[in-house]
């Protein structure tokens, strides 16, 4: 029978939570991804930040590495490179995305296989290369995949149909893999953000005809009407990744507002 490697034991008195953690990120230069990388930095990871345009003035102490993540060679060679320099792998981020409006019959052939590619495609070229390292560190109940879906996903939003599809491919792509490596001792996890405020969220308002409606609308689809923050979804995903969380895997965590689950009445 196969044995699952036993969970991280706490870690010492005074001492950080992901003490000894070695933690890539990718697009880690801005939004989420970059949020990530500093909470993980200041819980005591040692990080890289994984983009396509790696930042010229990094943040104290983050690794900042090129990577294309629609490129099996550039991946495996930004992997390659983490490892090197921060002497093994334990936590992966697979943050890098990119976003896409329309409907089904405004998409071309050629969004639908980029958006695929880098959304999906992506995390899988990603981990695939990780997997060696990953392996070495499950025996300390290190070994962590954490991916960034969307409550897209699984909520119809309109004029998101190409970028909809991929994160409900990227949703079931976490739960295949949580079920190929858990007995490997390899948790795979992802959050689910809501409306967040991000770059690209940013540029879609400015590019409103009303911005200041259109930013309305977005906060009051979300029952806490509040955009979430990049580090509210940068604490769910250190959670995730975190030694202390051995005992979850194959989750979606919401961090929505409560879009998915709750139905309020009109506010009076």
């Amino acid at each position: 029978m196969t044995t699952i490697p036993a969970p991280a034991t706490s870690t010492l008195p005074g001492s950080a939570e992901f003490d000894g953690v070695r933690a890539l990120v990718t697009g880690g230069a801005s939004g989420i991804g970059r949020a990530t990388a500093r909470a993980l930095r200041m819980r005591g990871a040692a990080v890289a930040s994984l983009d396509l345009r790696p930042l010229t003035e990094p943040d104290e102490d983050i690794l900042e590495i090129a990577c294309d993540v629609g490129s099996d060679a550039s991946v495996r060679e930004a992997v390659a490179a983490v490892a090197d320099r921060l002497g093994g792998l334990d936590v992966v981020v697979s943050n890098a995305g990119i976003g896409s409006t329309g409907g089904v019959e405004d998409v071309t052939d050629e969004e639908w296989h980029h958006i695929l590619s880098i959304n999906v495609v992506g995390t899988a070229r990603l981990v695939r290369a990780a997997l060696p390292h990953l392996r070495q560190s499950a025996p300390a109940g290190r070994a962590a995949v954490v991916c960034t879906g969307s409550i897209a996903a699984w909520t119809g939003l309109v004029q998101r149909a190409a970028y909809s599809a991929s994160k409900g491919a990227l949703h079931a792509l976490v739960f295949a893999m949580a079920a190929d490596l858990v007995r490997e001792g390899i948790r795979v996890n992802a959050v689910a953000p809501g409306t967040a405020d991000t770059p690209w969220v940013q540029r879609l308002l400015a590019a409103a005809p009303d911005p200041d409606s259109a930013l309305e609308a977005l906060r009051a689809r979300q029952p806490t009407g509040r955009l979430v923050t990049a580090e509210q979804v940068a604490h769910a995903v250190c959670y995730l990744a975190s030694p202390l969380a051995g005992a979850t895997t194959g989750s979606v965590l919401q961090v929505d507002g409560g879009s998915h689950s709750l139905v309020l009445p009109p506010a009076q």
